[in-house]
């Protein structure tokens, strides 16, 4: 089972997210919350974890996952941005969205989409950020929901009963109650909502 801790959601104590970057680093998978929703994530360069986290959410191996960045300097290592994308970006990041956009050589395989795209997020969540930024580069970032918890609110204890024997660590940050990111794609200058979900769509219109 995983362990399970308690981390402040608005001040996270920098010894549990050493904890956490210390799981990715060894290619290890983490539950944690996000301004959307809890997530499961990994290291995006470790294979092996990547490949776990496709069996944990029971996803074909050729729909990649979308993955978490730190600002929008670390997107343009992983990400080809136009210069509207920037623009849109900036003014909405961190925040509630997922940007696909054309991926750069960075990108490992698992994490590329048949046309060569990906999905990104910044999130409008210190825990997030923090892991990010003491890791060191970008975390796989999907939903920590299975079909009968859809729109449930979750927090902790419910990620751990659902998935405490598919992960190796959980960061509890209290109720999260879940509302999936509005999806936006940027591959051309006429952006294209794709989902809609959290987070104001009129700037994307």
């Amino acid at each position: 089972m995983a362990q399970r801790v308690e981390i402040n959601p608005f001040n996270p104590q920098p010894r549990l997210i050493s904890q956490a970057v210390a799981v990715l680093r060894k290619g290890g998978v983490i539950a944690y919350p996000t301004d959307t929703m809890y997530g499961i994530g990994c290291d995006i360069f470790q294979q092996k974890a990547v490949k776990r986290v496709h069996q944990i959410k029971n996803r074909p191996k050729h729909k990649p996952f979308s993955f978490m960045c730190s600002c929008l300097k670390n997107i343009s290592e992983y990400s080809h941005v136009s210069n509207t994308a920037y623009r849109l970006m900036r003014k909405n990041l961190p925040g509630p969205y997922t940007f696909v956009l054309p991926g750069t050589k960075l990108v490992p395989k698992i994490m590329l989409t048949k046309q060569k795209t990906v999905g990104i997020r910044v999130p409008d969540n210190p825990t997030c950020l923090a892991i990010i930024e003491e890791l060191g580069n970008p975390v796989l970032n999907t939903s920590a929901v299975t079909e009968g918890h859809q729109g449930l609110v979750l927090d902790g204890f419910d990620v751990a009963e659902l998935f405490g024997n598919r992960v190796d660590l959980i960061l509890d940050g209290g109720e999260v109650y879940p509302n999936p990111s509005t999806v936006v794609s940027l591959l051309s200058d006429q952006p294209e909502i794709l989902r809609e979900g959290q987070g104001d769509t009129a700037p994307f219109l």
